[in-house]
């Protein structure tokens, strides 16, 4: 059984769509509730590695991808999430299972405002010191 048929498995329900964008890369949307089980479930039962994450601020809410590699085949994996609240967009952090994920966390909770629950040490990492609380450089302009 392939690396992505093995994924279909094991998420089951977990999942909302599949989209191969070619042979080697595949997104999987999951709801946001799902990400702590499904991060563990990719990266220690099927042993991808985390190589990092991206916020955008779309139109249906703040999109975040995690994107895992599965290094034995060459496949990447990408769990994506839609926050639909953009007032307060929060979701649960995968640091307790990857620790490697605390430095991008920080920057998407800096550049988008992105609350990760359960996050260690959420704090500036690009910003200046005096920048406006509530003001993310990466959230779309309102349109009016």
């Amino acid at each position: 059984m392939n690396i992505i048929e093995q994924i279909k498995e094991k998420l089951g329900n977990k999942i909302t769509a599949v989209t191969e964008k070619n042979r080697q890369r595949y997104y999987i949307n999951i709801n946001p509730k799902d990400i702590l089980q499904t991060a563990k479930i990719i990266s220690n039962d099927l042993g991808c590695r985390f190589a990092t994450a991206t916020g955008i601020d779309t139109k249906e809410g703040i999109e975040i991808l995690y994107h895992f590699s599965h290094d034995k085949t060459g496949k990447i994996i990408t769990l994506g999430v839609i926050l639909k609240n953009k007032e307060k967009p929060e979701i649960e952090s995968i640091t307790p299972i990857l620790k490697g994920a605390e430095w991008i966390e920080q920057e998407i909770w800096e550049m988008l405002g992105v609350n990760f629950k359960g996050h260690p040490d959420l704090k500036r990492l690009l910003l200046a010191k005096d920048w406006p609380e509530g003001n993310y450089p990466l959230r779309q302009k309102e349109q009016k």
